[in-house]
């Protein structure tokens, strides 16, 4: 069948990759000049299937509460005239009731795991490198409540098959070295050692690299206004692309099926359709700053659990990421938050890092109330979904795409998700 693939993220590369090698002629459409430029540009590096508590948990709305008003907070909600954001938030609220919360942990674990899993062949057959780091994910406890609740959501992932590890003070310094200065912050964590990192930009791009040599298009610089719908089906895509008259050129892209990995802009494209996905823009910060001291930097990829900051090694680099704010499309870089950033860092680890040089992102995480994705079929039979993954896009993007491909091509996919339809 001949595909397009709107949107060329981590998402989209991965489904495209896997589309081409079913055997489809594939079509990647994307705004910007390159592959992974927006979602996937600078995210915290994580390849994490330990990391499957969804934000929306029994613990989430006091958490919510207590940090109101509070500017550098780690779930900042500015409230806004968006009746899409409302409903948004009174959905989280009911997914953070104990009987979901547990199913949604058990689908981002099945998806997360499978995701895995499809990396490994990837990397081993493409020989991708992407300052990707094999050497497991630490999550730091610095309160003994939420060391606690941890303990809890450590056992259940371990009885799935999992090995997320309790671990003390000492045994975190003896993992992880340039923490000792830190020691007495410290009063557990998890560690797992199967969990991996690396930069997602580079391995979108790299990936994107291959496929164009296997055959698949990559048509950039091409803007998606709609979709047109006749006769119950998709009949194609209105683009346009930039002149230098300033006059767009508006072109019509058809195919014989049709994949959304839009992230965050995807309510706005089906939304004319009469598709409305629980999706809503979830703000997050990052901070790159360069390694001057590589014995003091840490080498395996840490999580504060407190502020809710990820610390991960990509080469020479240290990427700080985290905090999640839902106030729109608003891309406008928050002084504040990304202060809170570099500060935590300079505690963490000192003189390792230099926060003068500090290259500061923002970016719109696609979040859903439950944080499961979305994939699968909707309600036209040749408009697929591939979307919705939050802060586990990059986790989550090779089993997403082999999955999306295996509908598409109407095989039924190797992983135990809901591909429920839209």
């Amino acid at each position: 069948m001949k595909v397009l693939v709107l949107g060329a993220g981590v998402i989209g590369t991965t489904s495209a990759w896997y589309l081409r090698e079913q055997g489809h002629d594939v079509t990647v459409i994307d705004r910007q000049r390159a592959a992974g430029l927006e979602t996937s540009f600078a995210n915290g590096g994580q390849v994490s299937v330990s990391h499957v508590e969804p934000w929306a948990n029994p613990a989430a709305p006091r958490k919510i509460l207590k940090w109101l008003g509070q500017p550098d907070a780690p779930l900042l909600f500015r409230p806004r005239l968006d009746w899409q954001q409302w409903r948004w938030g009174a959905q989280f609220l009911l997914e953070c009731l104990p009987s979901r919360t547990r199913r949604n942990m058990l689908q981002i674990l099945a998806l997360s795991k499978y995701s895995v899993e499809m990396l490994r062949e990837l990397r081993a057959a493409t020989l991708l490198a992407y300052d990707d780091l094999q050497r497991g994910i630490l999550q730091i406890y610095t309160d003994r409540a939420d060391y606690d609740e941890a303990a809890e959501a450590a056992e259940l992932v371990r009885s799935y098959g999992v090995a997320r590890e309790l671990k003390t003070a000492d045994e975190c310094i003896a993992i992880e070295p340039s923490l000792g200065p830190r020691r007495d912050w410290i009063v557990g964590a998890t560690y797992t050692a199967s969990d991996e990192s690396g930069d997602a930009r580079k391995f979108t791009q790299g990936l994107a690299a291959r496929s164009f040599a296997r055959g698949v298009v990559f048509r950039f610089g091409m803007t998606i206004d709609a979709l047109d719908a006749a006769g119950g089906a998709i009949a194609g895509v209105v683009t346009h692309v930039a002149t230098a008259d300033g006059e767009p050129r508006r072109e019509l892209l058809t195919a014989d099926a049709y994949v959304v990995c839009l992230s965050s802009y995807t309510p706005q494209l089906l939304s004319p359709l009469g598709i409305h996905v629980p999706i809503y823009p979830a703000k997050g910060y990052s901070a790159t700053l360069p390694i001057v001291d590589p014995g003091a930097a840490p080498s395996v990829s840490i999580t504060d659990d407190a502020r809710k900051i990820v610390f991960t090694r990509l080469g020479n680099r240290l990427r700080i990421a985290g905090t999640a704010e839902l106030s729109g499309y608003n891309l406008d870089l928050n002084t504040v938050r990304c202060e809170a950033l570099t500060r935590r860092a300079g505690e963490w680890f000192g003189g390792a890092i230099d926060p003068a040089r500090a290259e500061y992102w923002t970016g719109l995480r696609p979040a859903t109330p439950s944080n499961v994705p979305l994939i699968g079929r909707t309600r036209y039979p040749n408009l697929y979904l591939n979307t919705g993954h939050g802060t586990l896009g990059w986790t989550m993007a090779a089993g997403s795409g082999k999955a999306l491909a295996d509908l598409v091509s109407g095989r039924k996919p190797d992983v135990d998700f809901a591909f429920a339809g839209y």
